[in-house]
Parts: structure tokens; C-alpha cells; sequence
């Protein structure tokens, strides 16, 4: 594909938080090199506020999936409301749909299809999959990010060079309701470094333990003055299909009774990346929150259990990961947390 024949792009990516915000590198990259295409993305209603704000793009649709469609909202109505989306894709007529995750994109090449699109561009595993316009062959990789993976889609559009910082914006006003929730609880201005200690993590081998983030609280608090902001996944724990760590937050906070901390369930994503945006440093596991905090430029402490450090660490902005031999996060000290905190660049 050339820049002649490309004037209107869709990027699909469907996948997690942190999937997302690795691919605006990507979608960077993509309007460098075509500055008057109109480019738009399809991605779900779960991670759509990564892309809220964001320059690069002229459109972002989102669909809902059945498993994150709102309490009380029929399956009927989220069929029905993909159904419109789609027909207003197909309006716009898209000369190519890039699905811009690594691997072969089953799921994905459905989206396009659906689209309209006039071409595919994404990556297969072996001649002729998929039946896409513009394959790329894809090989595995353990030395590549996630964000030079996608990257690599780039040079079938005459994209060249290394992918640059990911990019994220934040909602002004869930801002100033961060700020004002922090003046309220006594935390101002003045109240710095402040800390946020993300506590929440999918995985088992990427739980830190309440008692650890309570000890390395106290530390930071006696060493640095540090004031905190404690951000977690709301809903209970025994949610099969969304688990939250509503009781963990609750041990937590008897936990550092004394130290100068606000208490701020993010049940929003607006809310997690407002929340980020203004703290000084981070303390968190692999995950989400980590890739939308490098994306805002926060340094940090990262975790790591069972997970590819070369694969998934912070993109380009200032970080100390831990990962011990046993690839389990329960093996890392507190002490080994202040540490790597003390060796970030000085606040």
C-alpha cells in the first residue's frame, strides 16, 4: 500500500487497557506518515477512554461486549446498538482496517469485514490466512515490546523509524475532582511527592500483598514525607465475571491508618487515568494502570511476577522493575520496593 491509495484507515484493536495504549505509538506513527487521511479507530466500550482526547485520531467507535454491557442492559440492545455502528463504518468507507495487534486477528478480521473495509492489512501465520489483502508475515519475538511488535504493521504503509512515546489524555474536569478529593482529605499542594499505590492485578503471581504495600507506604512516608493515593478496581473479590479488591482496599487502609492518604476506587477508566495524571510516582504490578501511567509520563515502581519483563515493561519513561527468579510478586520485599524507589530520578 502506498500514501496514493490511502485516505481513510480504520484501527481495530479489541483487546485490554494496556494493549490499547501500546498501540498509540502506532497510531502516532500512522498519522506522521498520512497527516490528511482521516483516520479513526474500533476498539470496546471497556477500554474506549484510553483513546479519549487523542490527537492522532478524527473518530473513535467503540461496541460493547456482552460481558461488559451495564447491569440491566439486555443483549438485545448491545446487538442492536454493534448493528448501528457498523452501518455508520460502512458509510464512511474505509480504504484499509488495520488490525493492529500482534498475531493472527480472528475476531478482529471480523470486525473489518463487517466494516466495509476495502482491504486488511494485518499479520498471519501462513500463506493465504485469513484470505487478507495486505498479510504481513508474523514471527514471534521475545526480545520485542509489545509496542515494537505492532510497530513492525507500520512498513507495509511506508511507516519507518522507532516508535515514539505512547500517548494519553486526560478529562480536565475528572482532573479538577481528583484535586478536589485530595484538598478535601488534606492532601494539597504542598502534600509531595505523592505516591499512588495501585493495588489491583489480574493475574495471582502479580498480587502484592496488602501487608507489603502498608510496610512500603511507611517507609516512603518516613524517608521522602511521601502523601499517597490509593487506586484499586472496585466490586468484590467473588465477582466471577468483573473481581474487584473492595477488601483488599479495606485492609489496606486500617492497614496505614495514620499516614496521609486518600482512598479512591477508580470504577471508571476516566477515573483511573484523571488519577494518575496527578500523582508524582507510581507503585504498582504489571498491568493496565502501569501502561497508562508510562503513557502520562509517571515514573514508577513495577512488579512483576509471572509476566515478560522485555515484553511489557513501561515505554519509554523513567521505571524500576523487580521481577525475582520465582516470578512470583509475593517474593518482593518492601524493602526491595524502597529501594527501587529510591533510585528514580530525584522529585
Amino acid at each position: 500500500m502506498n500514501a496514493l491509495g490511502t485516505r481513510r484507515i480504520l484501527i481495530i484493536r479489541r483487546d485490554n487497557i494496556g494493549d490499547l495504549v501500546c498501540t498509540t505509538p502506532f497510531i502516532a506513527g500512522l498519522r506522521s506518515r498520512y497527516p490528511d487521511a482521516f483516520i479513526a479507530a474500533l476498539v470496546n466500550s471497556y477500554n474506549r477512554d484510553v483513546l479519549h482526547g487523542n490527537p492522532d485520531l478524527d473518530a473513535v467507535f467503540a461496541y460493547t461486549k456482552a460481558k461488559h454491557r451495564r447491569a440491566g442492559e439486555g443483549l438485545l440492545r448491545v446487538y442492536l446498538e454493534r448493528l448501528r455502528m457498523f452501518a455508520a463504518l460502512r458509510r464512511l468507507e474505509f480504504d484499509c482496517a488495520v488490525l493492529a495487534a500482534p498475531g493472527f486477528q480472528t475476531h478482529a478480521l471480523q470486525l473489518a469485514r463487517l466494516s466495509g473495509a476495502r482491504s486488511v492489512l494485518g499479520f498471519v501465520s501462513k500463506p493465504g490466512e485469513g484470505r487478507i489483502e495486505l498479510p504481513v508475515a508474523y514471527q514471534p519475538s521475545g526480545a520485542l515490546h509489545e509496542v515494537e511488535d505492532v510497530w513492525r504493521l507500520g512498513r507495509a504503509l511506508g511507516i519507518e523509524g522507532d516508535p515514539p512515546a505512547m500517548k494519553l489524555q486526560a478529562d480536565p474536569a475528572r482532573i479538577g475532582e481528583v484535586n478536589a478529593a485530595l484538598t478535601a482529605a488534606g492532601i494539597g499542594a504542598a502534600s509531595r511527592p505523592l505516591v499512588a499505590l495501585h493495588i489491583s492485578a489480574r493475574k495471582p503471581s502479580q498480587r502484592w500483598p496488602v501487608e507489603h504495600f502498608a510496610r512500603l507506604a511507611g517507609l516512603l512516608h518516613e524517608r521522602y514525607k511521601a502523601s499517597f493515593l490509593l487506586l484499586w478496581a472496585p466490586g468484590t473479590e467473588t465477582n466471577p465475571e468483573h473481581p474487584g479488591d473492595d477488601e483488599k482496599a479495606r485492609r489496606l487502609t486500617e492497614l496505614m491508618r495514620g499516614l496521609p492518604v486518600l482512598v479512591f476506587p477508580t470504577g471508571q477508566l476516566a477515573e483511573l487515568i484523571a488519577a494518575l495524571a496527578v500523582v508524582d510516582r507510581l507503585v504498582c504490578a504489571d498491568g493496565g494502570a502501569m501502561h497508562l501511567a508510562a503513557a502520562l509520563g509517571k515514573p514508577m515502581v513495577c512488579l512483576f511476577g509471572d509476566s515478560s519483563a522485555s515484553r511489557w515493561h513501561p515505554w519509554k519513561v523513567a521505571y524500576e522493575l523487580i521481577q525475582k527468579q520465582s516470578r512470583d510478586v509475593q517474593d518482593i520485599t518492601p524493602e526491595d520496593a524502597a529501594a527501587a524507589y529510591a533510585r528514580l530520578p530525584i522529585f
